[in-house]
């Protein structure tokens, strides 16, 4: 299996909240604009897909593609387009592909989702964060909640797959703000929801309030709450959680995020972006991560350089911590056979056996997690329970003593 993600580093506005690697400028200089970025992108792909050919690397069509940001929608329809035919001249497309592309409800309107249908998207996934004024204010957000339901009715009525984004713990919202917006979106009739909890880096402009104490923090406990409450809305709704965050109706997950989760290949184009290959050289996995800043990054790509700032290959220990990390955030849960096989690669270590019977070797750890209400064992499966969920921190790192790591 292999994805793209395209990352698009332009926003019409940075709210409060956000750490990530975005830009309010419509154009940062060499060649660093929103007018030439689907071409600069484009650059990359090339450059990317030459660098697969000189290691060995042979991709299969790309099961999915995904635009995040940023807001790609700030850019004009025929500039997505363009970088997914480009997706599909060098790699491929494979049939009935997920194509998505993040969108702020007021960057988009009926004509805009009917041209990325026509471009070839089949998936918008919508910023909502709230449905309650006050709290988008909070967050900084310019859209208003009439925004998000014209978005998730237009791109019904023209036939593309909604998602919606919220955010909990932003700081003001109290419980009944935070049930209205569960509800609300789940009136939108959406098939996937997504739930984060709010987090603040200290180099934000919500987190350097918190700092000096002109606004108050997230509260861990408020926020476990009002996990607890959607989960149980969500799931009363008939969308099921496949990962700690995300919700949907059978069917209907985001391919792109379980292919994350599963560690399969994926190429990250665009300042910032991430990208991940699984055996390369000497069987190691291979991770890297573009130049963040997009007037640096170009300068690379007209270098004709692929435009890391760095990479690094996952060694056996650390490739069985991610096993363990990934697993147990989704349903599907830990496949205990694949991580003994891990364990037994790393040169030295101790622990290493094969799988006995159903439960595997270190079955007093798992029955004590058991016990604790942590997980749940299916085979040869650990699936994390709601409180596994909630301390799921704590839970990986139970997992990695219990497989000595």
């Amino acid at each position: 299996m292999y994805e793209v993600y395209i990352h698009v580093p332009f926003c019409l506005r940075r709210c409060g909240y956000c750490d990530f690697n975005t830009y309010t400028a419509s154009d940062l200089g060499g060649g660093a604009s929103r007018d030439h970025y689907a071409a600069m992108a484009i650059r990359e792909m090339r450059l990317v897909k030459q660098w697969q050919i000189d290691h060995g690397i042979t991709e299969p069509a790309a099961s999915t593609v995904f635009f995040g940001g940023g807001t790609p929608t700030v850019l004009p329809p025929s500039s997505l387009g363009a970088m997914l035919r480009a997706v599909d001249e060098l790699w491929g497309l494979a049939p009935g592909a997920e194509v998505t592309t993040e969108a702020n409800p007021d960057t988009v309107d009926h004509d805009s989702i009917a041209a990325l249908r026509d471009l070839g998207f089949n998936r918008i996934s919508f910023g909502m964060q709230s449905a309650v004024p006050r709290v988008l204010k909070t967050l900084d957000r310019t859209h208003t909640p009439a925004n998000v339901t014209q978005g998730v009715k237009a791109a019904a009525q023209i036939g593309l797959r909604s998602s919606v984004d919220l955010i909990y713990g932003t700081p003001g919202e109290d419980m009944g703000d935070w049930r209205y917006s569960v509800q609300t979106a789940l009136d939108l009739g959406v098939d996937h929801i997504s739930a984060y909890a709010l987090t603040l880096e200290p180099t934000t402009a919500m987190g350097r309030a918190v700092a000096h104490g002109t606004m108050p923090g997230p509260d861990d406990d408020d926020e476990a709450a009002k996990y607890a409450l959607a989960d149980a809305m969500f799931t009363e709704a008939g969308l099921d959680w496949y990962e700690i965050s995300n919700w949907a109706r059978p069917g209907y997950e985001s391919r792109h995020n379980l292919g994350y989760w599963r560690n399969v290949d994926w190429a990250g184009i665009g300042p910032g972006a991430h990208s991940h290959y699984n055996g390369v050289g000497r069987g190691q996995d291979v991770r890297s991560w573009d130049i963040a800043h997009p007037k640096r990054w170009a300068q690379a790509i007209d270098r004709r350089d692929v435009p890391w700032q760095g990479s690094e290959r996952i060694d056996a220990f650390e490739h069985a911590e991610e096993l363990i990390m990934l697993g147990v955030r989704l349903r599907e849960g830990l496949d205990c056979t694949r991580v003994e096989r891990a364990v037994a690669r790393i040169p030295g270590h101790k622990g290493a056996k094969t799988i006995e019977g159903e439960r595997g070797p270190h079955a007093d750890p798992i029955d004590d997690l058991v016990a604790e209400g942590l997980i749940e064992v299916h085979g040869t499966r650990i699936i994390p329970t709601l409180r596994g969920r909630l301390l799921n921190d704590a839970l990986i790192e139970r997992l990695y003593e219990a497989y000595g790591l």
